[in-house]
């Protein structure tokens, strides 16, 4: 796994619930502050106030191994009731994409995270430039708290709806 193939992580959990109900939840930027994660607190910028391309929100994030930092995502791609993503870094290089993505499943609803690497210059790259033998070890290593962070949401987002 190398940066230039901009791996991509997913998790994947069947809810008991109206796609409705979990399209609901999944559009809560606060949910994921409620799980185990790196995800601290989540506010919306610029008088945003739900989901809507463009839109922009803060994300403050903590982990052991990073410290604390801040990012400001931006809204990218929505499509109502089904799926919205998010990319952080510079608009126009973005060093991450994030989704959501809601399917209605029988009586209930299929729910994703995912999160891929984009090209944009972050910690990360940095970090990886430094150590470039490496770089595999490094990426499976963040790929791995994403997966950790995005199983616990839908875990959480699981327990919520019994």
């Amino acid at each position: 796994m190398l940066m230039r193939d901009t791996p991509t992580v997913e998790v994947t959990e069947r809810l008991s619930c109206s796609p409705e109900r979990a399209w609901e939840l999944v559009t809560d930027i606060e949910l994921p502050t409620r799980a185990a994660g790196e995800l601290k607190r989540a506010e919306w910028l610029d008088g945003a106030t739900g989901v809507a391309v463009g839109a922009r929100f803060r994300g403050h994030n903590a982990n052991a191994q990073l410290g604390e930092w801040s990012t400001d995502p931006q809204i990218v791609e929505v499509e109502d009731g089904r799926r919205w993503v998010w990319s952080v870094g510079p608009v126009d290089d973005p060093f991450s994409f994030w989704g959501f993505e809601v399917d209605a499943d029988g009586d209930g609803s299929i729910v994703r995270q995912w999160a891929k690497v984009g090209t944009g210059r972050s910690p990360l790259t940095d970090f990886v430039e430094q150590h470039p033998g490496k770089e595999a070890a490094i990426l499976e290593g963040r790929m791995s708290v994403w997966r950790d962070g995005m199983a616990a949401n839908l875990a959480m987002l699981k327990a919520l709806v019994g």
